[in-house]
């Protein structure tokens, strides 16, 4: 269906169109995965791109993938040329941008009808929770929510809720991207003392990769010493692998059976891309990320309780599965999931992407040698910096591009010695080699104390943390 030849474009529907498209872009997806060739992946591209424009010269409007047509967005972003709307392509597999910076968030922020975190909501959650902001709320690293405002009137009311947050585990090493959530969520736990849920989406990872279900559990397993590395408190923290505790737990498959029956394969055909030649398990697979959202998937937490609200801190492109999950929530009885939404960790070879785990030379991993670490930014961080030394002491380096920058601002707790770095970075004063080498001095410490925590993380301790169990509240 993907390679319809371009003749035959001219007399599809919209919706053809639109499926049509969605399959163009799992190949090119696929085709990526699969480290096709160049010519192989251009062509596919091509080809999505000649469909993108029929599209719009059939409906009017820009092709987005959870708008199917019939369904527009009243108001949505039409204003966008197509080569705007082509610069950013976000969703829970793929990240890509044309521009050096990164993502435009604010533009992200309209395109999925989220709320940006503005000042006065972080003066809220300091004023509500009596500390100093986390440096990702204050550098809007955290900069878009869905009813976050909710969630502190509750708080404020002493009303309970809970975070959820999760993981995708595709490799036995995580790197430092990976801990941007679980630091986040560390410290939303710690300030508002709640329970805490994580998912660990092994059966996701079996579906979509190739894996056999034990590798997919064994990484599970391994990343969830990692994450419990991060210093959750095992009182307050369930850990769960989806292929151990669906089986054991009615409360949770049940809500997974409410939601698929709620929701129509059109539906995450428009939101997800899923095409025909999709498993079943795919299409089924985001009723199984949206079941934690609802306090009764968890009895022995919550006991019976379906009325408490959770807080989700993810990524911005895991976002999809939960708006589909925002609409499910009231028609189910349910309260709807909040959300906070992280910016991507770039990789280091720039901003257009995200880290990726498969690429080595991409990441810093958190299993790396303070000699990697160093090896890996001196050599493959992307420098906002000028050609020459002369240049760049007269015109000065560019923050907005520069990834060891970037990397601090998401480590370097001080907010006064990060902007002195900025200003004499952008001066000229601070050389890009001066520059990596502040980074590497703060990376190669951080990465080893993780490892150090890590390595007295027994089997016995990740055993704990999974097992279902009450954890030090009390629900009635």
């Amino acid at each position: 269906m993907a390679d319809m030849p371009n003749g035959e474009q001219g007399c599809a529907s919209p919706l053809e169109l639109f499926n049509n498209i969605a399959a163009q872009g799992e190949l090119v997806r696929s085709l990526k995965a699969g480290k096709a060739s160049k010519d192989e992946i251009d062509s596919a591209v091509k080809m999505l791109l000649s469909l993108k424009m029929s599209y719009k010269a059939t409906v009017g409007e820009d092709y987005k993938a959870d708008c199917p047509p019939g369904n527009l967005a009243p108001g949505g972003d039409s204003g966008m040329d197509a080569a705007e709307a082509e610069e950013d392509f976000v969703d829970p597999w793929t990240v890509q941008t044309s521009s050096a910076k990164g993502i435009d968030y604010d533009k992200l922020i309209v395109r999925f009808g989220s709320s940006k975190i503005d000042k006065e909501l972080v003066n809220r959650i300091e004023r509500a929770t009596g500390q100093k902001p986390h440096r990702f709320l204050r550098r809007g690293i955290f900069f878009s929510h869905r009813d976050v405002n909710q969630i502190l009137d509750a708080y404020e009311n002493k009303k309970p809720f809970y975070l959820y947050t999760g993981r995708g585990p595709s490799s036995e090493a995580m790197h430092v991207g990976h801990l941007i959530p679980f630091i986040f969520t560390k410290w939303l736990q710690d300030v508002f003392n709640v329970p805490l849920v994580i998912q660990m989406t092994d059966d996701e990872k079996y579906l979509w990769k190739d894996l056999t279900l034990d590798q997919a559990y064994g990484y599970a397993v391994e990343n969830a010493k990692d994450i419990i590395a991060c210093g959750f408190d095992i009182n307050k923290t369930f850990i769960f692998s989806d292929l151990d505790y669906m089986g054991m737990s009615p409360g949770f498959y049940k809500n997974v059976v409410k939601i698929q029956k709620h929701v129509t394969f059109n539906q995450v055909k428009g939101i997800f891309g899923f095409t025909d030649s999709d498993s079943i398990g795919k299409i089924s697979f985001p009723a199984i990320q949206a079941a934690p959202s609802f306090s009764n998937s968890f009895p022995q937490i919550f006991r019976d309780r379906a009325d408490i609200q959770c807080l989700i801190p993810c990524a911005i492109d895991q976002d999809p599965y939960f708006r589909m999950t925002r609409d499910v929530a009231p028609r189910i009885g349910y309260p709807k999931p909040a959300l906070l939404h992280s910016t991507f960790f770039p990789a280091l070879q720039g901003a257009q992407t995200k880290m990726s785990a498969s690429d080595p030379n991409s990441s810093i991993f958190l299993t790396d040698t303070a000699k990697q670490i160093k090896s890996k930014v001196n050599k493959h961080a992307f420098s906002g910096g000028r050609d020459t030394i002369e240049e760049h002491r007269q015109f000065g380096g560019n923050c907005d591009v520069d990834v060891s920058f970037m990397y601090l601002t998401f480590f370097l707790e001080d907010d006064d010695k990060l902007e002195q770095i900025r200003k004499d970075y952008t001066s000229g004063d601070m050389l890009t080699g001066e520059l990596k080498k502040t980074l590497i001095e703060l990376l190669q410490p951080l990465i080893a104390e993780h490892q150090a925590r890590r390595k007295e993380v027994t089997d016995e301790i990740v055993k704990e943390f999974m097992t279902p169990r009450k954890l030090s509240y009390d629900f009635q």
